[in-house]
């Protein structure tokens, strides 16, 4: 939208149908390299961490048993997101995400996990009783039982807390906001495993824990992305129900081929279990990923600057697309959370 100030032509930067003003049009096309600066450390630190651990366990032959398996298994369960907030803390300094907010969705997370997930899952559709009926049922479960209430519940974490907040006013926030729910429901899964069987041996423990923190935060990642598009973009009616569809079908299909890999793996190897391989593929489909998110938000962005129209300077050699002076409608519309200007600042 182009509109007049004296001799001063200001076009209000657009994405869609959305104007916004410069200070909000800067965010949402920025670039946030803290993020993706965390997220590849995490990945690195966490799959490292969980391979050192696993071969000094496997040296030292620890003689835990008892209550001693159930602490080790419950430290082990919660360094995933330690890890994760310790590195997000570190390196977003310089670009300052609420850290209330990010601890509060991976607490949500954690919390819609056991309060809702897990008895879902294995209360009331009760899965560990049928789902390795078949390959056919275990992929069909995985992905339209377990996938689906698990993705639906990161996703809802996001979208009915932080989304609708001025505070989400970056197109990269829907990932680091997914990344934090997937974190957090992953360790509650992982106290419920630990639990569950009564505490874990730690050099097979920590392979199982870092998988599903893997696979949880790097599938949340994936609704996440959508999740910024959608708020920032004029995305159809269809554009989150496919996201969380991506991301369910993902899990299903990540949970189906790791126990397939383990089971071949170990019997080539003549091992009865060997969780190396799960690990592996847990890296490979985080940073595979990784690099797709990191892609597709820097080709948005590209986008986005690049269809924004140019205009001759004016007279006064000022260029055409100053948006320095915002009306009282923008600043109305920006305090409103929107980042965005509504149709009757225009």
């Amino acid at each position: 939208m182009i509109k007049a100030k004296g001799s001063l032509i200001v076009v209000a930067p657009r994405l869609g149908t959305r104007a916004y003003c410069a200070q909000h049009y800067a965010k949402v096309t920025r670039n946030r390299r803290s993020v993706w600066r965390s997220g590849g450390i995490q990945i690195l630190a966490i799959v490292v961490f969980a391979a050192l651990l696993a071969l000094l366990a496997g040296a030292v032959n620890p003689m835990l048993s008892g209550s001693g398996l159930v602490v080790a298994g419950v430290v082990l369960a919660l360094v995933p997101a330690a890890l994760w907030l310790a590195f997000f803390y570190t390196q977003d300094r310089l670009e300052p995400e609420p850290k209330t907010y990010v601890l509060g969705v991976f607490l949500l997370g954690a919390l819609l996990a056991g309060a809702v997930g897990i008895p879902v899952v294995r209360g009331l559709f009760r899965v560990q009783d049928w789902l390795d009926h078949s390959l056919a049922v275990n992929l069909l479960g995985s992905i339209l039982l377990v996938a689906f209430v698990q993705e639906f519940l990161k996703y809802a974490a996001v979208r009915y807390s932080v989304y609708p907040l001025p505070e989400f006013d970056e197109r990269t926030d829907g990932i680091l906001y997914g990344t934090a729910a997937g974190l957090g429901y992953a360790t509650v899964l992982n106290l419920q495993y630990v639990v569950a069987s009564g505490g874990v041996d730690p050099a097979i423990g920590v392979i199982r824990i870092v998988v599903t923190a893997l696979a949880q935060a790097s599938f949340a990642g994936i609704t996440g992305y959508f999740l910024g598009r959608a708020k920032f973009e004029d995305e159809p009616v269809w554009w989150l129900p496919l996201g969380l569809t991506i991301a369910a079908v993902l899990n299903g299909l990540f949970t189906v081929v790791r126990g397939s890999v383990t089971r071949v793996g170990s019997a080539l190897a003549g091992q009865t279990a060997n969780p190396w391989y799960s690990l592996f593929l847990a890296a490979v489909v985080a940073g595979l990923v990784f690099a797709a998110l990191l892609v597709l938000v820097r080709r948005s962005i590209r986008l986005t600057l690049a269809a924004q129209p140019r205009l001759p300077s004016n007279e006064n050699g000022l260029d055409s697309q100053d948006t320095s002076e915002s009306s009282p409608a923008t600043a109305r519309g920006s305090a409103e959370g929107g980042s965005f200007l509504g149709k009757e600042a225009l």
